[in-house]
């Protein structure tokens, strides 16, 4: 669980805590004061995380030699190709790039593999899966 609070004393930052750990989102000037990383970056970073974490498992249970794992992410609304349905007929759908690189002596089957398991991690379904928001406003 997670609670996040916001004051109007600075509208763009909010403060976060899961109970043993606080973190600060926040926007970037002119917007905000930039104390955080803003709400996107915290859902790459999330997704990244998960992602490097579901790997680290996956390679220890076969016991391959992964070393380390370098994951860059990007988002971006762009133009969806013709004939793809879009959110809310806007044109437009979120696109997020990850590029990832893997350290130590894996064989391109595990290479392959390591690739493949990126998709199972709990995030990335969570993301490409319908998913209900439901809000209880008290």
């Amino acid at each position: 669980m997670a609670t996040v609070t916001g004051t109007s004393d600075s509208q763009y930052e909010s403060r976060i805590t899961d109970g043993r750990h606080t973190m600060t989102a926040d926007e970037p000037a002119p917007l905000g004061t930039d104390l955080g990383p803003n709400p996107y970056e915290f859902l790459l970073s999330a997704l990244g995380a998960c992602t490097s974490i579901t790997r680290f498992m996956y390679a220890g249970r076969k016991n391959w030699p992964l070393e380390r794992i370098h994951i860059e992410l990007s988002h971006d609304r762009v133009h969806a190709d013709d004939g793809e349905q879009s959110e809310g007929g806007s044109g437009l759908i979120d696109l997020i790039e990850r590029k990832i690189r893997f350290e130590g002596p894996l064989d391109d089957e595990q290479r392959k593999q390591l690739a493949y398991i990126a998709t199972r991690c709990p995030v990335h379904k969570t993301l490409t899966t319908p998913t209900v928001i439901m809000d209880k406003i008290e």
